[in-house]
């Protein structure tokens, strides 16, 4: 009897220290939180925020402090919407939109709002549509990357008491109902036609101011051959005077009969002209002709 007592008080022992043993390895195991690196978990204390834990090995209180939202910090991708815009000038264009964030402070975004992805999805909206307004159709078509930025910034500052960064904010494509389409397709091609003329106005201008210089050019070649002629005319004449002035009368007697040499010459060298009518004093012309040469020579 005595011996069942022993046992049964040994096993008894053996118990509780089991039980403290396995008490506290449940405690170490509450206590340690191991976070991934892409996740920050939000720590309360009977309802209330206690802290937020990293990426890495925490310590909390077991039994007081619990794990009550664990947030991915990756960056998300909201799915692509579109939505209805009107510009400046009055044209419904359709907005195609992506945006990208992620969450830096999970305790703002868990406790201000019950669903980010709506809740940006619906700024995202309301900013697109006052942004196109502020802006012509030409300007949206031909600005898009600063209409992207100042979406961004606009969403941004909106969603900064939510504990989000706004990564990126694209816009996909902006599209146009069909009449405004045909619209600027009729326009196009009335400018396209506009410039056709234009251009075929300046290759005829081009033409004539060719054409009048190529005249202009060959007016002043002709002055010039002119010129020259004169003053070849004019430097022969004022050799002859200078002979003349020189030598006398002789000096015109040799002019004179070389030049009834030469009309002679050319008169006897033409075809079908071997009878040739001479003068009756032609003989006395050409003897006072050679008289002269043979005396200049």
């Amino acid at each position: 009897m005595h011996l069942e007592q022993i046992l049964a008080d040994i096993i008894g022992g053996n118990l509780v220290v089991i039980l403290i043993a396995l008490f506290i390895i449940f405690s170490i195991l509450l206590g340690v939180r191991i976070v991934p690196q892409s996740e920050k978990h939000v720590v309360e204390r009977f309802g209330r925020l206690r802290s937020v834990l990293g990426p890495g090995i925490n310590f909390i209180v077991p039994f007081l402090d619990r794990v009550r939202h664990k947030v991915s910090i990756l960056e998300r991708q909201l799915p692509t919407a579109s939505q209805d815009a009107i510009t400046k000038d009055n044209v419904l264009v359709q907005v195609e939109t992506s945006v990208f964030y992620r969450i830096l402070e999970p305790e703002k975004t868990v406790y201000r709002i019950r669903d980010v992805d709506a809740a940006i999805a619906t700024t995202v909206t309301g900013i697109v549509r006052a942004q196109i307004g502020l802006m012509e159709l030409d300007e949206v078509q031909s600005n898009r990357s600063i209409l992207i930025s100042q979406i961004q910034n606009s969403v941004e500052d909106a969603v900064d008491d939510w504990g989000i960064e706004v990564t990126r904010a694209e816009i996909l494509d902006v599209n146009l109902d069909q009449a405004t389409r045909d619209a600027m397709l009729q326009q196009l091609n009335a400018e396209r036609e506009r410039r056709a003329q234009v251009t075929r106005a300046e290759g005829s201008k081009r033409s004539v101011e060719l054409s009048a210089d190529a005249e202009l050019y060959a007016a002043e070649q002709v002055a010039k051959a002119r010129r020259i002629a004169a003053d070849a005319e004019a430097y022969a004449t004022e050799v002859v005077a200078q002979a003349i002035a020189t030598h006398g009368i002789e000096a015109a007697q040799y002019q004179v009969a070389l030049k009834q040499v030469e009309a002679l010459a050319a008169v006897g060298a033409g075809e079908g002209k071997q009878t040739i009518l001479l003068p009756a004093n032609a003989m006395e012309a050409f003897g006072d002709a050679f008289k002269m040469l043979k005396g200049g020579k």
